[in-house]
């Protein structure tokens, strides 16, 4: 499985020609390609498989209002015209299923439990990178994407997070992007810019 390569079309359609849209088509995006895409993105690897990230899938217009109000103007356009936004939010609380999700390692709960600086950190990391997964997922079944800037988290958590033990990591809207008025992409740091073989 390893040796396997995706073609250049699938690097174009996941990274090299992907744009962050704030447009969108009139088109919706059925339940069966939103649960497609949790089903990709939870087989990402986390540490330990603790697997934080949970998900509150935006796409009623009752849910979109809520969430607009949750955000700055620029966001809350983005937030209503798109088919779906997804809040990715983080569980702090993560490792009670851990005994579920890495059988290998019993005392992983443990660990996590007994060093909540640990834990607090793996849930931000964690859910962070499944975020990522999700953007991939996301654009591998067609769909694209737009993160939302500047957040109000403490609404955010009131909103959708009150009374439990996760919280808001960031926020992703989604749909079929319309292209029309799209630009190039803006710069990227190379290859000498950003990394370094030591």
């Amino acid at each position: 499985m390893t040796q396997d390569i995706l073609s250049d079309r699938d690097m174009n359609v996941i990274f090299r020609e992907a744009h962050s849209f704030t447009g969108w088509q009139d088109m919706p995006v059925s339940e069966i390609t939103i649960r497609a895409m949790y089903d990709l993105l939870r087989l990402g690897p986390t540490s330990l498989n603790c697997s934080p990230a949970r998900f509150v899938i935006v796409r009623s217009d009752d849910a979109k209002k809520k969430l607009a109000d949750c955000v700055t103007s620029t966001g809350k356009d983005l937030v209503s015209a798109a088919p779906f936004s997804v809040i990715v939010g983080l569980e702090a609380n993560f490792y009670e299923k851990q005994d579920d999700l890495f059988i290998h390692y019993p005392e992983a709960k443990r660990l996590f439990k007994e060093n909540q600086a640990l834990a607090q950190e793996e849930a931000f990391r964690g859910s962070s990178i499944q975020g990522g997964y999700l953007i991939i997922a996301a654009r591998a079944l067609g769909l694209d994407c737009c993160l939302i800037p500047q957040i109000d988290q403490d609404k955010v958590n009131e909103a959708y997070f009150k009374d439990s033990s996760c919280r808001v990591n960031f926020i992703c809207s989604m749909g079929y992007g319309d292209a029309a008025g799209m630009t190039a992409h803006d710069y990227r740091l190379s290859f000498d810019e950003a990394c370094e073989i030591v």
